[in-house]
């Protein structure tokens, strides 16, 4: 399946196979896909409850190139869908080390900025998708975890701001793969 991806403009595998010890488990071809894929992966678990078939799309944003694409898949789901779309920022102390902390109004204002003008561009070309801008001041993988518990689908960029170039996944996707209980779709970023 790997090697199919090259040819692929996104592959949607089952959070689980048969060997899978608990119904939490991402299964190894899943895993596998999410991490080394050369499309976007899309991992489903349960099927979505109809009350949860208006719920928004839900995309982590951190200004990365990875997070650029997963930007334009969640607008074009979101449209798709007919639903909300949810961008989330999460900004915690730590990322900027050795500095004074600032007041979190200045933080969040400036992050909400940047946030817009991210978004400003997609907006234009998707006019019937609603967005709601979330800047929070929490873990990243909490913030989208947390936000999962309300959308009916996540997305999340293959690797942000602390990857390097051979990293396919940082750490945020494969929690958030690993941790929600709703679709999560993986971006890739070529």
């Amino acid at each position: 399946l790997r090697d199919l991806t090259k040819q692929f403009a996104i592959i949607v595998v089952g959070s689980h196979g048969r060997r899978a010890l608990a119904r939490g488990m991402l299964g190894s071809v899943s895993t596998a896909l999410v991490h080394h894929a050369h499309c976007p992966v899309a991992v489903v678990r349960d099927q979505l409850p109809p009350e949860r078939r208006q719920a928004p799309v839900v995309v982590g944003i951190d200004g990365s190139p990875a997070s650029e694409a997963a930007t334009a898949l969640a607008f074009d789901e979101a449209s798709w869908r007919n639903v909300e779309l949810v961008a989330v920022h999460a900004w915690i102390d730590a990322e900027w080390p050795g500095e004074l902390p600032l007041p979190w109004a200045n933080v969040c204002a400036s992050a909400d900025e940047t946030l817009a003008q991210r978004l400003a561009g997609w907006q234009e070309r998707y006019p019937d998708v609603v967005v709601r801008r979330m800047v929070v001041r929490d873990d990243s993988i909490a913030a989208l975890l947390a936000q999962s518990e309300s959308a009916q689908l996540i997305v999340v960029g293959s690797h942000g701001r602390g990857g390097f170039a051979g990293m396919l996944l940082g750490s945020v996707g494969s929690a958030v793969v690993h941790g929600a209980h709703v679709p999560v779709i993986v971006a890739r970023q070529d």
